[in-house]
């Protein structure tokens, strides 16, 4: 294909709103004219089935639960009034919260002020949240947020350590919907026990964002936590950026929060278009499924060019991978679907994967993110007549063609400047491409049962745990090796597993497990402290 001939195809396809500032170009996509024919009526249908959902329909039946995350920014579209008004309600409360914290009317005791929020979450519950913090935050933001994310007591540590002194200002909020997460509830008892060692009262300075009824829930209620927000099970963790998960700390930041679910909204609309060339989601959807013949067979490498976008990769990791990662479509047949997702950032990806994009296995398509405001304000030049962000725009375009040039597959997403209403528009984007794109290859996108799958797991490594500490202390040799306590448990065929416990509890402080011989695994022996 000459240049004029991609000019022309350019001009063609080139999705553009002004009112969001969002422009979407799928030029050098591996696509046929003939695949908007062809694939017509699946996405007339994927469009019918999503219109649907957004009227109520019951997305995972096995849970009976519908699917709403759309009527959070657009609260007077969901199918019962109560709804619209708790949403609304909702709202109004966590803008209500966030200015008696600004105002010190909420302040803890012996502090004028809350000056910190640390956010402690897993998965949706904190990679939404973080990418927007990250994404708006400024310099003079009425608060620093903070998040534990994980179960890592190293990482716990680290924050932890951060704070220091600032606990005493520090506002904290526990979200798990169900209240069961081991993650978020292990970073609440090691928070708590952080707040009690400064002499502090953990609850004066806690609030919850979960579900009615949860086990968390009812620990705040016991506990009088500062406040406690809904988490609704019509909301996924992946899909829960505008609802109380996202809006939250983001308002506790200084984030108009109007301004972000207006931004979604205003995407929702546009992805509601029943024509794909007027649909941008529908857009990027069939883009998916042609570049990976409809089974994900390319990954997609999401390349923004504007660091304060450097954590959107990450934050669709989950949101696509999550959604569309599955054993089994809606039918029962294996299928083996996904869509793999990684990413840097522009032009940090030149010095990181980007010789293997342009020269090495061609499993790809990129998503390029191109920002076109710079800065606020007028930039130095840093050569005659030449800018950083100049210099920013030449590597992704450059980038571009040099993939282009080697027959690789890319999409260029252009957003005006990076503000909270564009974070809103890319949030929405996504999450109905994902959804459209679900209904495309039959899969139900809100569903996730390998995570838990991999909960169960977990569960049953903690049970071994118990049974072989049980044991040591029934043993008749005080220096058992790992075998003899798998027979001693009667579970033989998990040695390994016992094998890779021990070596765990004895290279940490307090287990009571101690390595007293032996340098392999079959010959390593271990004692425990009476």
């Amino acid at each position: 294909m000459n240049a004029n001939d991609l000019w022309q195809r350019y001009q063609q396809y080139l999705f553009t709103d002004n009112d969001t500032g969002l422009r979407l170009d799928i030029s050098r996509m591996p696509f046929e004219e003939s695949d908007f024919t062809e694939m017509a009526d699946a996405i007339a249908t994927a469009m019918g089935n999503m219109a649907k959902l957004e009227k109520g329909a019951i997305a995972n039946k096995d849970e009976n639960r519908m699917v709403g995350h759309y009527w959070l920014r657009a609260p007077k579209l969901a199918p019962e009034s109560e709804l619209t008004e708790e949403i609304e309600s909702t709202v109004e409360d966590i803008k209500t919260f966030s200015q008696d914290v600004f105002s010190g009317t909420i302040a803890p005791p012996g502090s004028d002020g809350f000056y910190v929020v640390l956010v402690v979450g897993i998965g949706g519950s904190a990679l939404g949240p973080q990418f927007v913090s990250d994404a708006l935050g400024q310099a003079d933001d009425p608060t620093i947020v903070r998040f534990i994310d994980n179960t890592d007591p190293d990482g716990i540590d680290r924050v932890l350590n951060e704070l220091g002194e600032d606990l005493a200002s520090t506002l904290t909020i526990v979200i798990s919907k169900s209240g069961g997460t081991k993650e978020t509830r292990n970073g609440m008892v090691e928070v708590a026990a952080a707040y009690e060692k400064h002499g502090l009262d953990f609850a004066k300075h806690a609030v919850a964002i979960t579900g009615e009824g949860s086990a968390l829930s009812k620990k705040a209620e016991d506990e009088r936590w500062l406040r406690i927000f809904p988490m609704w099970d019509w909301v996924g963790g992946r899909t829960s950026e505008t609802s109380a998960v996202g809006l939250l700390p983001a308002a506790l930041q200084g984030v108009d929060i109007d301004e972000l679910l207006a931004g979604a909204r205003a995407c929702d609309e546009l992805t509601r278009r029943t024509q794909t060339l007027e649909n941008p989601a529908a857009l990027m959807a069939l883009m998916w499924y042609v570049a990976g013949n409809g089974q994900g067979d390319k990954d997609m490498v999401v390349l923004p060019y504007c660091d304060r976008l450097v954590l959107f990769s990450r934050y669709l990791q989950q949101l696509v991978m999550e959604s569309l990662g599955k054993q089994f479509d809606r039918s029962g047949n294996e299928v083996d679907q996904g869509l793999t997702v990684y990413g840097n950032k522009g032009s940090t990806d030149q010095h990181a994967f980007v010789q293997q994009l342009r020269d090495g296995l061609d499993r790809f398509f990129v998503t390029f993110i191109e920002v076109l405001q710079k800065r606020n304000g007028e930039s130095l030049e840093v050569e005659s007549g030449v800018t950083s962000g100049d210099y920013l725009h030449g590597f992704l375009h450059g980038t571009r063609q040099a993939l282009w040039d080697r027959g690789r597959s890319s999409m260029t997403i252009t957003v005006n400047k990076i503000d909270t209403r564009t974070v809103g528009v890319l949030t929405a984007l996504f999450e109905r491409a994902v959804g459209l794109y679900a209904e495309l290859i039959n899969i139900n996108a809100y569903h996730q049962p390998g995570v838990e799958a991999g909960k169960q797991a977990a569960g049953e490594i903690i049970d071994l745990k118990y049974a072989i500490m049980a044991a040591f202390r029934k043993q008749t040799s005080d220096t058992p090796t790992a075998m003899e306590l798998a027979e001693a448990i009667k579970q033989p065929d998990r040695v390994e597993d016992v094998h890779h416990l021990l070596t765990h509890l004895a290279a940490n402080a307090g287990s009571g497990v101690k390595r007293v011989d032996g340098h392999s695994p079959k010959e390593a022996r271990y004692r425990v402290d009476s």
